[in-house]
């Protein structure tokens, strides 16, 4: 499905838009059962990042319906939450939103849940690496890899291939 997308980005201490996140996020969560957080944990980690913002069409009118990704980034490049709704994905909007943060940052990392392979062949096949494994990580107990994005060299051309769909 195309559809028209604007940008927005809410600048680090504020919390603007943050309940369309969390209801964006809350219904992966629900479909998939990843992106699992408590609320409290949520929004504080959302003000503290910059956070680039995905709305179907005008988002003025509706922000809850009509926010269809975002990713929050730490200014050090880590991406604290990276969520696209199921609806859109495969439209090159993750790699839309990867794209941008590398373009702020000399490093890029995050950290994936060990067993939501989507999301760790997603971040795979726009040139992440995995640095390391680590058991326990979630508050479940659940594993998760440390992610990198790998060789900046080429790295603008590698995201644009996969922002134009590979």
């Amino acid at each position: 499905m195309s559809v028209d997308v604007t940008t927005s980005i809410v600048e680090s201490g504020s919390d603007e838009h943050v309940g369309s996140a969390w209801e964006l996020k809350e219904r992966i969560r629900e479909r998939e059962g990843v992106l699992k957080q408590r609320r409290g944990f949520f929004t504080d980690a959302y003000r503290r990042a910059t956070v680039h913002l995905l709305f179907a069409g005008d988002h003025d009118a509706d922000a809850a319906d009509s926010l269809i990704g975002f990713a929050a980034v730490r200014r050090d490049g880590y991406v604290l939450f990276l969520a696209i709704d199921g609806d859109h994905r495969g439209e090159g909007f993750g790699g839309r939103l990867i794209a941008t943060v590398a373009e702020e940052h000399d490093t890029v990392t995050c950290h994936a849940r060990a067993t939501n392979e989507a999301a760790v062949a997603f971040y795979k096949h726009i040139g992440f690496e995995v640095e390391r494994h680590i058991e326990h990580y979630y508050e479940d107990g659940g594993a998760a890899y440390y992610l990198k994005l790998g060789d900046r060299a080429g790295l603008a051309d590698r995201l644009s291939a996969f922002v134009r769909g590979r």
